[in-house]
């Protein structure tokens, strides 16, 4: 799918360019042509960034979150199950809420 390739593209750019010996650093401006990413890492960067990565690549059956159809995330990337979803219905059954 083509939202696989932009994000792998995206990945490799990160690797690519944003790399450090130690993390991954930004950039404030990317039209600075010869700049190295800032020494730091935000905080966000493992916990949604590369979780967005992570289930825009990995299999549907490594984990069970169908993207599209079953769930939205929230700004810090977890998975919320939407309101007319099997899982949401399962999720409810579970709690004594059918």
């Amino acid at each position: 799918p083509v939202y696989r390739e932009w994000g792998f593209n995206m990945f490799k750019a990160m690797e690519s360019h944003c790399r450090t010996a130690t993390a991954y650093g930004s950039y404030p401006d990317v039209y600075s042509r010869g700049r190295r990413p800032d020494d730091r890492m935000e905080s966000f960067f493992l916990a949604e960034t590369l979780k967005y990565h992570y289930l825009l690549q990995a299999p549907l059956e490594d984990h069970g979150i169908d993207i599209l159809k079953s769930h939205v995330f929230n700004t810090e990337a977890h998975p919320l199950s939407k309101f007319d979803s099997a899982r949401f219905s399962e999720l409810k059954a579970k709690v004594g809420h059918a």
